[in-house]
Formats: structure tokens, C-alpha cells, sequence
């Protein structure tokens, strides 16, 4: 018997559509965790998101000590001494090199995951990590400014990669049920990297002109420890069985995932799910759909399908927002809120690093939040809540010398605001394009959700200091009417997609803005 034959000995039945939404539907209390899921969530999360969040947070505590070490090797080795601009410039491309290579790993993502594999784009970002940690180590050691910019290049990369491939390669794991609670692992990494390089970066640790360079690299640590059971880690079963046609190993990869629930009966309903997302085009519910059925598909044919542009724009908006909603603009202007309570600078970044760990509290919730609740409704909480207290905070700013009381209500406003965030818009915009797409088009919806995330920060990075001099307490505002317009966007057009297999959400978004996800399924 060869792989096609092996595969389709498992298919029994091709239910009607409406019958299949119901039944996997159902099915969604039959999943368990299992040895395989759970490896595979803790070694991507510790072996990749968390290294991103950490080169996200470390770089800030000992930037006085590195810009002055960059100062004098630029004059050792080139005889030049920069001006104080000069010095401020030349660390602002050393901050954003990072965020420009999340721009470019993004877009290497599409292509990396359906050339290579999601395990095999995994343990790209692993190697990306690894190389970026040898250049900070040793830096100092042999004086170039250049290996660190090509480490912080390595590592962006790394970062852009990790976050259009590690939630895909997660989700595609999962059962149904747990699509959400898996997916969400990637999101609490990178949340809980950005608190550790906060932690690590601290002067009682490693935050010292002696030591900062130990500081940026000491995540290789965990790559190294994580990257152990790369070996016998799963490949996507949905990789292997649509892209690659692979049926046995996938068949073998679905009952490796399942453990001791991977019988007969539940192989059989995996490979159903399966083959919703690999029908050929006459079997297809929405005959329009032609293009959209291709197994691998580039970025310029995702971007020019008119079926896929709506779901797209849903994926950008969540990711682009994600940053627009002025979340890491908050924690960098909660150090100066929490000085107005009367904070010393020392305590104040103390507090502002609980702020940090509040955020990370809260994503270990959300494995649980994805299973119980909808993703749409916990995005438009979200987005609503964060408009209400960012336009909060603005206002409270703004009068904060006016008003005694004030200044207490800015730190209540700030923790109101990160709490909120993280229940729907910090953890769902890294996973939602793998429940809006299928197999083909998904890598490349992923990389371009990537990407306008990156491209977002970048902006957000490169602006907030200028708009913050120019507007003082109204630098918040367009992060409002960010949320606010993300709000509406979401109200009007995200489906639900908790529970749902795949091939029933598509075709709600396949008419562009004239579709009607809202449409009842159940």
C-alpha cells in the first residue's frame, strides 16, 4: 500500500459541510494535552519567543554603558569621536537594526516555512539566536561596534521569523479545541522575554559598564537548553499532509500528537480537517474559491486575491494595531507617571518593571481565556477597553499638575490599560492567520501580519520621542483612535473562529468587505 493509499484507508465518509462545522464543533471536549503538545509549546516558547522578548527589553537599562564603550572604539578604531548627536543617532540605528530585521525575517518567513517546514523555520530562528549571542559575547572582547550591529541584525531576524512561523507551527499542531491555548504560547513568551531582559539588564545583575555585553547575550542559554528535543519534535501534520503530500508521515505525526486519544476514530476526524483544506476545486463549497485552494501560494498571489483581502486586512490590523495601540509606548511614559507619585528614577523603574510583571501574569491566563471565551469578543473588549483608558490617561496627564489626586489615577489607568490589553489584543493578533487561512495561503499571511507588526513598532519607535516633545500628554491620542478604528474593523468583520474548523470560516471573508462573517453558524 503506498502513502495515498495508506491515508485515504482512514477516510470512510466526506461529510456535508454544515454536518462537519457541528461535529468538530463537538468534538472540541474529546482533545487533551498531550507529551508532544506540550514539548512542543514550552521548547518554542522558551527556545524562541522568549529570546525575542528578551532582545525587545534588555537594551534599554544599559544603553548609557554601551553607547559610551561604542563611542570610544568608534574613536580607537576609526580615530573619530562622535558629537553628542552623532552618539544619539548612532544608537538609534543600533535600537531600530533590530526592528528592521523583524522587517526582512517577516517577509523570509513565507518562503522558509513552505520551503524548508514549520520545525525546520523553527530551528532557523534557533541558529539566528544563537549566532546574534556569539556576536554580543564577543564584541567587546575583540572592539567592533560592527558585531554588535550584525547582532542585532541576527537577532531581528531571528525575532520577524519567530513570530510569522513559531504560532503557525503551533496551531497547526493542536487540535481544534486547543488551537487558541497552543496558539497563545508565543504571545506569553515574547511577553515574558521582554520582563526577563528587563530583569537581566538591571544593575544588581548584569546591567554594568563590566558586564552588559553577558546581559545581551545570556539568552543563548535558553535557546541551547530548549533546542534539546528539537530532534524528536513533530513536524505539522498539516505541512506534511498538503503541502507536502506526505500522507503517512502525517498520518504518523497526528497519532504521535494525540497520544493515547489517537485511535482509529481520531486520526479519522484529523485527516477530515485535512482534507477541507486540501479539496480539490470542484469539491470545494464556494466554487469561486479557485485560487484560493492552491496549496502554495506566494506573497503577490495572497496580496492580489481578491478572496483573500478582507482576511488579510483583519490579520495586518490585528498585528499593526497590536503595536499602534501605543503599548510599548505606555511602558516606556509609565517610568516618568510613575516619578509624578513621587517615585524616586530607581524605584520608579522598579515599578515599572511590576507593571511588566503584571502583563506577564495576565498572558498566563490566556491559554485558559482562548479555551473558554471567543476570540471575537475578547478582541473587542480589548480594543474598546485599551480606546477608554488611553483617551483615560491622556486626559489624566494633562491635568495631572491640576489635580492632586491625579497621579494616582495615571498608575491606575496604565495598569487598567496593560490589563485589558493582554486579554485579547496582546496574545490573539499571533495566531488569528492561522485560524483565517488555510494551509496554502497562511504562511504568507503570516509573514505579512509579521511584518506590519514590525513595521508598526518600528514606527512607533522611530516617532513616539518626537510626538511626545511636540504634543506632550496627546502623544496618546492617535493610539486611541487606533483602538477605537480596530474596534469598529473587528465589530463589523472578525468571525468567530474558537472551536470552528477552518474551511467553514473562509468563506464567510471570501467576499472582501462585502462579506458577512457575522452570519450565525451554530
Amino acid at each position: 500500500m503506498d502513502n495515498n493509499d495508506q491515508s485515504e484507508s482512514i477516510i470512510l465518509y466526506e461529510p456535508e459541510p454544515n454536518a462537519k462545522i457541528v461535529s468538530q464543533h463537538q468534538r472540541t471536549t474529546e482533545a487533551k494535552w498531550t507529551f508532544w503538545l506540550l514539548t512542543a509549546g514550552i521548547s518554542t516558547t522558551f527556545g524562541a519567543a522568549i529570546p525575542t522578548g528578551y532582545n525587545i527589553g534588555v537594551i534599554n537599562a544599559p544603553a548609557d554603558f554601551i553607547k559610551e564603550w561604542c563611542n570610544e572604539t568608534i574613536y580607537e578604531t576609526y580615530g573619530t569621536v562622535l558629537s553628542s548627536d552623532a552618539l544619539d543617532t548612532f544608537w538609534a540605528i543600533v535600537v531600530s537594526i533590530f526592528l528592521i530585521g523583524g522587517v526582512v525575517g517577516s517577509l523570509g518567513g513565507a518562503w522558509v516555512t513552505d520551503k524548508l517546514g514549520r520545525k525546520r523555520a523553527y530551528l532557523g530562528c534557533g541558529i539566528l539566536l544563537v549566532l546574534g549571542g556569539i556576536c554580543f559575547q564577543f564584541c567587546r572582547a575583540v572592539g567592533s561596534v560592527e558585531l554588535l550591529l550584525l547582532g542585532r541584525i541576527l537577532v531581528g531576524l531571528a525575532a520577524g521569523l519567530t513570530t510569522s512561523t513559531v504560532p503557525m507551527y503551533l496551531t497547526e499542531l493542536a487540535p481544534i479545541s486547543l488551537r487558541g491555548a497552543l496558539g497563545v504560547f508565543a504571545s506569553i513568551g515574547v511577553t515574558g522575554g521582554v520582563v526577563v531582559g528587563q530583569v537581566m539588564s538591571l544593575e544588581e545583575i548584569f546591567g554594568t559598564d563590566e558586564l552588559w555585553q553577558f546581559a545581551l547575550s545570556f539568552y543563548v542559554i535558553l535557546v541551547l537548553t530548549f533546542f534539546v528535543p528539537y530532534h524528536w519534535l513533530p513536524e505539522s501534520p498539516k505541512y506534511l499532509y498538503v503541502i507536502r503530500k506526505k500522507r503517512d508521515e502525517a498520518i504518523y505525526e497526528i497519532r504521535r500528537l494525540g497520544g493515547k486519544n489517537a485511535g482509529d476514530d481520531y486520526v479519522k476526524q484529523q485527516i477530515e480537517a485535512m482534507r477541507g483544506e486540501d479539496a480539490p476545486i470542484g469539491e470545494c463549497e464556494d466554487h469561486e474559491n479557485e485560487r484560493h485552494k492552491s496549496n502554495k501560494r506566494s506573497i503577490w498571489s495572497v496580496l492580489t486575491d481578491p478572496t483573500l483581502t478582507l482576511p488579510l486586512i483583519l490579520v495586518c490590523a490585528l498585528q499593526g494595531g497590536q503595536q499602534l495601540s501605543g503599548i510599548n509606548a505606555v511602558f516606556f511614559y509609565s517610568v516618568s507617571i510613575f516619578n509624578s507619585v513621587g517615585l524616586s528614577p530607581t524605584d520608579a523603574k522598579f515599578a515599572n518593571l511590576g507593571a511588566g510583571c503584571l502583563n506577564l501574569f495576565i498572558a498566563f491566563f490566556t491559554p485558559i481565556l482562548m479555551q473558554r471565551f471567543n476570540r471575537r469578543f475578547l478582541a473587542i473588549l480589548s480594543c474598546s477597553m485599551c480606546a477608554v483608558f488611553l483617551f483615560c490617561l491622556t486626559f489624566i496627564v494633562y491635568f495631572i499638575e491640576e489635580v492632586s489626586w491625579f497621579s494616582y489615577a495615571s498608575v491606575i489607568a496604565v495598569l487598567l490599560y496593560i490589563t485589558f490589553y493582554q486579554i485579547g489584543l496582546g496574545p490573539i493578533p499571533y495566531f488569528i492567520g492561522s485560524e483565517l487561512f488555510e494551509v496554502g495561503p497562511r504562511p504568507a499571511a503570516m509573514a505579512m501580519g509579521s511584518l506590519s507588526s514590525w513595521g508598526c513598532n518600528f514606527l512607533v519607535a522611530m516617532l513616539f520621542l518626537t510626538l511626545q516633545k511636540a504634543w506632550g500628554a496627546f502623544v496618546f491620542l492617535p493610539f486611541t483612535v487606533t483602538c477605537v478604528l480596530l474596534t469598529i474593523l473587528l465589530r463589523i468583520y472578525l468571525p468567530e473562529t474558537r472551536g470552528r474548523h477552518i474551511s467553514s470560516i473562509v468563506p464567510l471573508v471570501a467576499n472582501g468587505f462585502q462579506s458577512k462573517p457575522l452570519v450565525p453558524w451554530t
